[in-house]
């Protein structure tokens, strides 16, 4: 398959990073909790921004790619979503103050491209090297989508055996300094708990991008299109976390979609392994050729409709029960509620 014009890549790039450093500045020159209409400009922004690069992508290269482009950014952004709820989790449990919530998505969200740029290199040299890894890559998605369908939730991610060991191994303290990493208490330079937020939220970082990172090599094996679809996924996450709130919490049905999304991506990557076969013992090593490949534009209808189905029976669900509380959250997510609504209270009598 012919690559992406290496001009249009250096130049997409160039513009995106510029964009990315914008909107870090303006995160760290403005720590605030973003109103509802100012979240909204900026996914819808974030959303316009993504078409955009779709349409001239389209023009400067053709339909493949640029379709390939947009089914891969829908699904690395249906993927993303699901991050909020273990982001949401993160917060609370460690009780981040809403001012400083923008600051370390921020740096979660840039953690998350370094990682994931990391997983495409790797992806892309085993898939240029190793065919037969679609075998592997195909399995994995089907086996995550069982376990996102039926596993129940992700647990407790602000007590892993990570965030233990640097509890244990590291000086934090208690408080918060605002945005601070490291501050002096009683003359002894120690971390502050943002700290254990970077660790707790990178560490989560690379588990969702060994999920993320197979599911759009589905799609597209062009380094170039996956990386741009994983940027513009996540680029407008940290605003669509404010404006989603508690409600991605009780979107009860979104994991059905996704868990759908990646199944049947598992499946097209099995049939591509199969259609491409260079296994000695399927079929003396040839090409299985009977076999029939998903197209693109399939992928896309599929992801389109499993998100719109998935997303509408659970505002639906709310509609219908629209005095939805606590608890009907997850178990692990009402437990964190219920520290941050714990430590609010004992900062606030200790403040008085």
């Amino acid at each position: 398959m012919p690559q992406v014009p290496v001009a249009f890549e250096i130049i997409s790039l160039a513009v995106i990073v510029l964009i990315l450093i914008g909107d870090i500045v303006l995160a760290y020159r403005r720590p605030h909790v973003p109103s509802t209409r100012e979240s909204t400009l900026w996914v819808v922004f974030y959303v316009a921004l993504a078409l955009v690069f779709a349409g001239v992508l389209l023009v400067v290269d053709g339909p493949t790619h640029a379709t390939e482009f947009v089914a891969g950014w829908l699904t690395e952004y249906s993927l993303s979503i699901d991050n909020l709820f273990v982001f949401i989790v993160i917060m609370t449990g460690f009780a981040v103050p809403k001012k400083r919530q923008q600051e370390v998505l921020m740096i979660g969200i840039i953690l998350a491209l370094i990682f994931r740029g990391i997983f495409i290199l790797i992806g892309a040299q085993l898939i240029e090297n190793f065919s037969w890894i679609f075998y592997i890559f195909g399995a994995f998605l089907i086996y995550t989508a069982i376990t996102q369908a039926f596993g129940g939730d992700h647990g407790d991610q602000t007590d892993t055996a990570l965030i233990r060991f640097a509890k244990r191994h590291l000086s934090v303290t208690d408080e918060y300094d605002g945005g601070k990493l490291r501050t002096t208490v009683n003359g002894k330079r120690m971390f502050t708990p943002i700290l254990i937020v970077l660790i707790a939220i990178g560490a989560t970082d690379v588990l969702f991008a060994l999920d993320s990172i197979p599911a759009i090599f589905g799609i597209t094996d062009s380094p170039f299109i996956v990386y741009t679809a994983n940027i513009f996924a996540l680029m407008g996450l940290r605003q669509l976390y404010f404006l989603l709130g508690d409600l991605v919490e009780r979107l009860k049905y979104l994991k059905y979609g996704i868990a759908f999304i990646l199944a049947f991506i598992g499946v097209k990557l099995i049939l591509h392994a199969l259609h491409e076969n260079e296994l000695p013992f399927l079929n003396g090593g040839e090409h299985i050729t009977a076999i029939p490949e998903i197209g693109t534009v399939l992928s896309l209808v599929v992801i389109v409709v499993s998100m719109a189905i998935a997303t509408v029976a659970s505002l639906v669900s709310i509609k219908r029960d629209p005095n939805a509380s606590l608890a009907d959250l997850k178990p692990s997510h009402v437990e964190a509620e219920r520290k941050r609504q714990a430590e609010e209270e004992e900062r606030a009598q200790h403040h008085d």
